[in-house]
């Protein structure tokens, strides 16, 4: 124990602290910087570094350095992974994305180093590398027992966890796309990178703005810290970095709804975030839309939406709802809370989001099982999760029945 905790860790906790950080999601039973030694936190932020770049980068990566090339088979089984346009080689894909990552987060930690020394942290080097590293894999792990609270006021520190977390939120697809056209390879950036970016700015304008106007817990604040913090805590949400300045728990309601939106659809695609992803935001408006105008084909900017795409997001809507939905129904057995409070933690689980009204520490132990559960769904994807647990697709004798009666 001496060598990973200060104080006694019960298992439960641990494998919550373990699922949370693995998933970048950040909710927490217990207090990490208390709980946890050095080593401790060395783990944690392994799990996140792990769980930000997701085990196919790094295992596709291992390959890449052991034989110096990928196979058919996990070039094939990258690409659907990370679901990667035909004209993205896998390869410079994964090399794209090691190199960003660690350059992102080394300037990021510079960064916050300078900031936390002139703030008076205490060995400002390791909370700089932590929470640069947890902004950028959207985690939301914070070595301070109120998150960043303290820094409310601190416009430097705001901003470079908001770029570094927006960063990562955003995906890797957009680095990829958004440098190959910069280097004159393709003439301009690609549907999904517009689409990414246009959903994210509109989320961010619009949730910024509604929370400057309604939000009565931010009315005594000046003009500026109050339009800071109303960006920072929708950004939060945003990109499911799970890192606040200003409590949670006291939030309006009508602001509390802005944010379920926000949680649920979450960040966009071979991204580090969680949520059902922005682009199928966009699939589903394009099919709303397209049904209201009795058109023939799913359109979006003037785009035909393939099927399968509509499908997958359908698919995922479903599948979050239903979950959604069970799990609620467990939580409100378990636990004693308000409603609202258990909805916004299962949403920040499912979402990989880490916000929280204060519930988590006080969870049952069947509660923080359930949230767990709802961890995991959030970080492999909430469609996937869905697949696994799914049953077996019917026979050939059974699809030819196919009568429906209306």
């Amino acid at each position: 124990m001496p060598l990973f905790q200060q104080v006694s860790v019960s298992a439960l906790d641990a494998l919550f602290i373990a699922t949370s950080a693995v998933s970048t999601t950040g909710l927490v039973s217990i207090d990490p910087a208390s709980s946890f030694t050095f080593g401790g936190e060395v783990v944690i932020l392994l799990l996140i570094q792990v769980g930000g770049l997701g085990y196919m980068t790094i295992g596709s990566f291992m390959v890449l350095t052991i034989h110096h090339r990928l196979g058919h088979a996990r070039r094939r089984t990258t690409k659907a992974a990370f679901n990667l346009p035909d004209d993205v080689d896998p390869v410079v894909f994964i090399r794209s994305v090691l190199i960003f990552t660690l350059l992102v987060e080394a300037v990021g930690a510079a960064v916050l180093f300078v900031i936390f020394t002139q703030a008076g942290v205490a060995d400002p080097l390791w909370p700089a590398i932590f929470h640069a590293i947890s902004a950028f894999c959207t985690a939301g792990f914070s070595l301070f027992p109120n998150s960043l609270e303290d820094f409310a006021s601190n416009p430097a520190l705001n901003a470079t966890i908001s770029a570094l977390s927006i960063l990562g939120a955003m995906g890797f697809l957009i680095v990829v796309d958004s440098w190959r056209t910069f280097l004159g390879r393709k003439k301009y950036l690609g549907f999904t990178t517009k689409i990414i970016v246009r959903i994210t700015l509109l989320m961010l304008l619009c949730g910024t703005a509604l929370m400057f106007i309604v939000e009565p817990t931010l009315q005594a604040l000046p003009p500026a810290d109050r339009l800071m913090t109303a960006f920072f805590q929708t950004m939060t949400a945003a990109t499911t970095v799970g890192f606040n300045t200003h409590p949670i728990g006291s939030m309006a309601p009508a602001i509390l709804m802005v944010f379920f939106f926000l949680m649920i659809i979450g960040a966009s695609p071979a991204g580090t975030g969680g949520g059902l992803k922005t682009t199928s935001l966009a699939a589903l408006i394009g099919l709303v839309r397209s049904t209201l105008k009795g058109r023939d084909q799913i359109r979006f900017f003037k785009r035909r939406v393939p099927l399968d795409k509509l499908q997958n997001a359908a698919a995922g809507l479903t599948y979050y709802m239903v979950l959604l939905s069970v799990s609620m129904f467990l939580l409100l057995l378990t636990e004693t809370a308000p409603f609202e409070v258990l909805m916004f933690e299962a949403i920040s689980a499912m979402g990989t989001v880490g916000l929280s009204m204060g519930l988590t520490g006080d969870l049952s132990d069947l509660g923080k099982l359930i949230i767990i559960i709802l961890m995991t769904a959030g970080r492999v994807g909430i469609l996937t999760f869905g697949i696994a647990l799914a049953t077996a697709d019917e026979s050939r004798d059974e699809e030819a029945d196919n009568t429906l009666v209306i």
